[in-house]
């Protein structure tokens, strides 16, 4: 076993266990902070298929901006801090059921896959996708980030408006 594998099969684990935690947590700011570490080892992922590009702006996005987001609305929100919220819901049994069988098909179609031959040489996309971003996909790039910002801004009127 080679060393990017073991690397691959530990950012694994760990991604899947910190999942659970988002999941399963009791807590919901131990589970914002446990999506960190999920987006983090997934980044990990990304590092070891050699798209540098694409963990940076996972790293930059996901746990810069969108957990930061997530985190400012549970602090912001009252009634999240507040005891009563249930964690679970009563369609467990129809999750278990969809789970169980989409796992079913994954392994069915690992089982019939045949993984002959070696993969391709990487290809350098940062630069490819970096000229797609300046160009073509600007107007939608910028739309996201105002949108994301005129969201924080709601945010905070409406916390200021509850302490007053």
């Amino acid at each position: 076993m080679t060393a990017s594998e073991i690397s691959f099969f530990i950012l694994a684990v760990l991604s899947v266990a910190a999942a659970l935690v988002v999941v399963f947590g009791k807590n919901i700011v131990h589970a914002a902070l446990a999506l960190v570490l999920t987006f983090c080892s997934v980044a990990g992922i990304y590092v070891l298929l050699d798209a540098e590009f694409l963990a940076a702006v996972q790293i930059l996005l996901y746990v810069g901006g969108i957990t930061i987001l997530i985190l400012f609305a549970i602090m912001l929100t009252s009634r999240i801090s507040g005891g009563g919220v249930r964690i679970l819901n009563e369609q467990v049994g129809v999750s278990l059921v969809v789970v169980g069988g989409l796992l079913l098909l994954i392994v069915s179609v690992l089982w019939n896959a045949s993984f002959a031959g070696s993969a391709p040489p990487p290809v350098q996309t940062t630069p490819y996708i970096g000229r797609l971003l300046i160009t073509t996909y600007l107007l939608p790039f910028e739309v996201a980030s105002i949108l994301l910002l005129a969201a924080l801004i709601g945010a905070l009127i409406l916390a200021r408006k509850e302490k007053e």
